[in-house]
């Protein structure tokens, strides 16, 4: 698969001043624009059910289902919901879907936009993970993630990978911060520009980290396909446990989802 790189620039964003080198990918590949009212495209979309193991890996707290209170597409966005209430031993239900067999590359421009819910133990996400996780053991398949979000930190969002020898607290990791402005009171665009060389966080315009081979303190394994994933998780080791403050339900609100090539 080819790449183009087009430019090297400073930029200062967020602490921010490396050199970087951008990636553009301009040929539309798969695109979900959630037009069509009712259940997913279930030639795109899996629904991934229940708790997992270990909440799924994290201590979660929900359960996650197809049902329409927890997935949907209504009014041109996919929403994905939590919901408080008891459900198959589980105080929160929410919902879970992948591209998992269904779409999955190597390289180029990954993009959703997002408008993300919030409160205390609300962590939307949308992030990547290499196709061959279920033979090839986590982290050692490798984990991408373009954009998560802890409900009790409206300004911020983090952009990491997850490998052999720098997964969980130690993945590689960056935040972006916005200025003047929240992520749960608007959509954003979350993407990133994946080569075999670098891979690109932006949000919106901002390029905000590149990491490279060279930055992660382990096996390069981001050369081989990986799926998406969409999901609002309840609770878990990163956002902690909802408090008595956190509302329901909480929505996250997706426009689209595109993936190019060049």
């Amino acid at each position: 698969m080819s790449f183009l790189l087009v430019t090297l620039f400073v930029i200062s964003s967020c602490d921010t001043d490396e050199t970087q080198t951008v990636a553009t990918f301009t040929n539309l590949v798969m695109s979900d624009e959630f037009d069509t009212d009712g259940a997913l495209d279930s030639e795109l979309w899996n629904h991934e059910i229940g708790t997992g193991v270990n909440g799924w890996g994290n201590n979660e707290l929900q359960y996650y289902t197809d049902r329409t209170e927890n997935v949907k597409v209504e009014n041109g966005y996919l929403l994905i919901t939590a919901n408080r209430e008891d459900f198959n031993g589980s105080l929160y239900t929410s919902a879970r879907i992948t591209t998992q067999g269904l779409f999955e590359q190597a390289y180029g421009r990954f993009e959703a936009r997002i408008k993300v819910p919030s409160g205390k133990g609300i962590w939307p996400a949308f992030w990547l993970l290499g196709n061959d996780c279920e033979t090839n053991i986590w982290p050692q398949c490798g984990e991408i993630d373009i954009m998560e979000f802890l409900g009790d930190n409206p300004t911020t969002i983090f952009g990491s990978v997850h490998g052999p020898g720098y997964s969980a607290g130690q993945a590689v990791t960056k935040s972006y911060t916005l200025e003047n402005d929240r992520y749960d009171t608007g959509f954003h665009v979350f993407g990133i520009e994946w080569s075999p060389e670098s891979i690109n966080y932006y949000v919106d315009d901002a390029l905000y980290q590149t990491i490279t081979p060279a930055d992660v303190p382990g096996e390069w394994v981001f050369d081989s396909k990986f799926y998406i994933i969409l999901n609002v998780a309840v609770g878990g080791n990163f956002p902690g446990a909802p408090n008595d403050e956190t509302t329901f339900p909480q929505s996250m609100l997706v426009d689209y989802v595109r993936v190019y090539q060049q």
